[in-house]
């Protein structure tokens, strides 16, 4: 979308700002300001009137404990737009929440979305935000918004590896000179994790339990490595028995949460692998020396680098606040936009 006349007046006034629009989470950077917003990306809303009843932090504490007329949903799946009307009121929120309304300027914003979306998705994310308020709206790819938050030399002649694991999806990309060379968008993350962690325990224990639960079981014990010390951990659930439907309690290990998250984590490990098969030689090289980063919520997994440079071969190293790499790399994009977009125009001269 291109500058509207007197862009530079309207900055000067209004809280331009970046958004990570996550399946589990958003964030939003505020230029000047930094990361001001970290909230779940759920809304309750009464079935009955429409009215959304709350949004972020105070919908996913209702989760699970709703009346049956209220109900708290995720309005993106997968790292796309499930439900546009929620989506739109979610973001309306976030922007009324960080925005200071006595500016009377509506923000300009960039949007980190998957590299997998379509046209239509893309399309959807932007008119979302457009609804909800923004005057401007710029789109880039997570992974290449995590590689510019995690500080990677992504505008140099040579290959930067990323992995970003969010909650709906996992990017994996190699990057030069400002481009995606190889990219793999895989709709597996922290969300099928913990889906993996409920049906195993229901498949083996007769117990049900809500995925708020799954997911605390994953923080708390989850590992992607074998090792003693995790394995031998133990963490007592809460959930119903599905025979007497009574409330029932468990003790369950950290070697048994290892083996339920099994199968999303190694599609994570193969399509690291695939994208490394499928990057040019002289870039292989490169990523060889650098080795891999990984960016997102699932980088906080115990032991994911460890797996990962185990089945590579390369170092792999974690950043520092892997949860906020794409919502910097959108803040820093939109501060420097004009200097990115020039080294974008060199490139592709």
């Amino acid at each position: 979308m291109l500058f509207q006349p007197f862009d530079f007046l309207y900055s000067m006034i209004s809280n331009d700002m970046g958004i990570d629009l996550g399946t589990a989470n958003t964030l939003v950077y505020v230029k000047g300001k930094g990361v001001v917003l970290r909230e779940p990306s759920i809304v309750a809303v009464d079935q009955d009137t429409g009215n959304v009843k709350a949004v972020g932090e105070e919908a996913k504490s209702m989760v699970g404990r709703t009346p049956a007329n209220v109900q708290a949903i995720r309005p993106l799946k997968d790292g796309v737009i499930a439900n546009f009307d929620m989506t739109e009121s979610m973001i309306r929120y976030f922007i009324d929440k960080v925005h200071d309304r006595r500016k009377f300027v509506s923000p300009r914003i960039v949007i980190g979305v998957p590299t997998g979306v379509t046209e239509v998705e893309k399309r959807a994310v932007m008119d979302s935000a457009e609804q909800a308020g923004a005057r401007e709206i710029h789109i880039i790819e997570e992974p290449l918004a995590a590689a510019i938050g995690a500080e990677m030399p992504v505008y140099e002649p040579a290959g930067n590896m990323i992995v970003d694991i969010g909650g709906g999806t996992t990017e994996v990309a190699v990057i030069s000179m400002g481009g995606l060379v190889v990219d793999r968008s895989v709709r597996v993350g922290g969300d099928e994790m913990d889906l993996s962690i409920a049906n195993y325990l229901e498949d083996k224990y007769n117990l049900m339990v809500g995925m708020r639960t799954s997911e605390e079981v994953k923080m708390e014990i989850g590992s992607a490595y074998a090792s003693e010390e995790h394995d031998s951990q133990t963490f007592e659930i809460k959930g119903r028995d599905l025979d007497s439907g009574l409330p029932k309690t468990l003790s369950i290990s950290g070697e048994e949460i290892r083996e339920a998250m099994d199968e999303p984590i190694k599609e994570i490990v193969d399509n690291v692998k695939e994208t490394l098969e499928e990057t040019p030689p002289e870039l292989s090289a490169d990523i060889t020396e650098r080795g891999i980063v990984v960016t997102g919520g699932g980088a906080e997994m115990n032991g994911i680098d460890r797996l990962l440079a185990e089945h590579t071969g390369l170092p792999v190293s974690i950043t520092e606040n892997p949860l906020e790499c794409v919502v910097k790399g959108t803040g820093m994009y939109l501060q420097e936009m004009k200097r990115y977009n020039q080294q974008q125009e060199q490139v592709a001269e």
